[in-house]
């Protein structure tokens, strides 16, 4: 088809013929430590006025899509975050009544945190996503899309370093990918596998703590004398060393180690185009 356009004064083009508007959706996934939760806003204007659907709107004429994105997250929930991933571009003809509009999809993860409807959002909230309700437009297929594409790059790409707290148990990480791939993992297999990835630090403050007082009173008895402990009939002798190995350890697995991520080799896996999770 033949462009027409007229050059206007300002030496900018205007196009003669109708072309499409542009809107950027987000769809936040959240874990709250046993469901993946989707975060919805409210519509407080028409179309569909007080229907759910996810974050986002036009697209403005001075910035990208991904910073469109990001401000009408920012705009509609409260929620700010510096990183979406686009996974999808929608243009079914009929899919917003208003007037042709494309929109340019993008997903990402975050902690379940606090978030409040803004702009022309009248609630944001937290859904988990076995009970998401009918959503506007033609979000329900939107969010079909955005939970393959997550299922297919949970294989490719370690996740979890934004939806967990700072300090995590296996079983806690565990739940997180079952919950996104739904499926039921075998324990031992998982804590396997995800060890082999490298990018798990072990942390175990209440082992730490507990060594550091068993220790530290072994020395306070070390350095007392034994007429002080036993009385001036007693003959001195030393104490036992004490035995830190199985009696220490195997109570620590019991209670549940902790980890942490390793930034550094979590983003250098990340873009590690061999690596592949397979459970």
């Amino acid at each position: 088809m033949r462009q027409i356009y007229t050059i206007m004064k300002e030496g900018k083009y205007c196009y003669q013929y109708p072309h499409p508007a542009v809107t950027t959706d987000c769809v936040v996934f959240g874990f709250d430590g046993k469901r993946l939760n989707i975060l919805l806003i409210e519509r407080g204007a028409e179309p569909f006025k007080g229907c759910w659907a996810f974050p986002g709107g036009f697209m403005r004429i001075d910035e990208t899509a991904e910073q469109g994105a990001l401000r009408e997250l920012s705009e509609e929930t409260g929620l700010k975050l510096e990183y979406l991933k686009q996974f999808g571009t929608f243009t079914a003809v009929n899919r917003d009544p208003r007037e042709r509009v494309i929109t340019i999809a993008f997903y990402a993860m975050a902690k379940k945190s606090f978030v409040q409807g803004g702009d022309d959002a009248a609630k944001a909230q937290w859904f988990p996503i076995e009970d998401v309700p009918p959503l506007a437009f033609d979000h329900d297929y939107i969010l079909r899309k955005a939970t393959e594409q997550l299922k297919r790059d949970i294989h490719f790409e370690p996740i979890g370093f934004d939806l967990l707290d700072e300090q995590f148990t296996m079983p806690e990480l565990q739940r997180l990918y079952e919950s996104i791939l739904g499926v039921h993992f075998d324990r031992r297999n998982f804590y396997k596998k995800m060890l082999q990835t490298g990018i798990l630090e072990e942390i175990d403050d209440d082992f730490e703590e507990s060594e550091s007082q068993f220790f530290g009173a072994h020395h306070e008895m070390k350095s007392m004398s034994i007429d002080a402990l036993f009385g001036e009939s007693r003959q001195e002798m030393p104490l036992p060393h004490p035995i830190a190995a199985p009696s220490i350890e195997e109570p620590r697995r019991r209670k549940g180690t902790k980890f942490s991520f390793n930034k550094e080799r979590y983003d250098r896996l990340k873009e590690d185009k061999n690596f592949r999770l397979e459970f």
